[in-house]
């Protein structure tokens, strides 16, 4: 994939169509930005006409009627018209009143924004693909899980069936563990789910490590009491219960 040009000063590079407001020369990189954007889209599950529109829309900050985006993205009425209800499905967009219908009769027209805070849209994304992708697997997962073990049963000297039974059993808990773990994305609050990740880029790629290889050290009851325990105090009491393992850590480290 290219990347991202510098500002375009040749004329014969400006789109045809440019929506109103914008720069004949950000519009070149915007719908360079589409393009590949929507080229990635399929990594995340999603068509590259949604994610095409995604980006463009995310790039002008601004609510667009579905006319400037067909004719900013070169679509037919009927592929931006699926494309937008798609976007507005996935929680990419929002459906908003036209914002420059002045003077005119009739009831408002439609326009489109994308959802403004990065963190908002990702947990719906994640949401989506849940529904989408982890429930069904989990779903022919148990039916398979059922017919082995009815096979199993029926011919117990059959080894390649036992062993079989075993995988897909191992397998879907596995499965249903990363399931879990996605499912809680989406039930964050945007800045809680921002935060988390913030704080965890701050803390050094070893120290994670460490950590990672003391849990492994310890047993689960152990870490699991801690974790209940923890998460049952109030913000006051955490802190200072916090400030008190930090210090007696430090002491029990030297």
């Amino acid at each position: 994939m290219s990347a991202i040009p510098a500002p375009v000063k040749s004329a014969t590079l400006v789109p045809s169509s440019v929506t109103d407001g914008a720069s004949p020369a950000a519009e070149v990189i915007r719908l360079r930005l589409a393009d590949a954007w929507g080229e990635m889209g399929a990594a995340w599950g999603v068509a590259p006409a949604i994610a095409r529109v995604h980006a463009y829309l995310m790039t002008r900050q601004a609510p667009l009627t579905e006319r400037e985006v067909r004719e900013a993205l070169g679509l037919s009425h009927r592929a931006a018209s699926l494309a937008l209800a798609d976007a507005e499905a996935w929680g990419l967009v929002e459906r908003v009143s036209e914002p420059r219908r002045v003077g005119r009769r009739g009831p408002a027209g439609a326009a489109y924004q994308a959802i403004g805070d990065p963190w908002r849209w990702f947990g719906r994304v994640v949401a989506e693909r849940k529904v989408r992708e982890g429930d069904p697997i989990i779903g022919v997962l148990e039916q398979t899980a059922r017919e082995v073990a009815v096979a199993a049963a029926a011919n117990p000297a059959d080894r390649d069936l036992v062993a079989l039974r075993e995988w897909v059993a191992t397998f879907l808990v596995f499965v249903r563990l990363f399931d879990r773990a996605v499912g809680l994305v989406p039930r964050l609050e945007p800045r809680e789910l921002e935060r988390g990740l913030r704080l965890l880029g701050e803390v050094p790629d070893d120290a994670i490590l460490r950590l990672v290889k003391l849990l492994d050290g310890l047993p689960d009851d152990d870490v699991l009491n801690l974790v209940e325990a923890l998460s049952h105090l109030s913000p006051t009491a955490a802190r200072r219960a916090t400030k008190l393992m930090s210090g007696v850590i430090r002491t029990v480290g030297r």
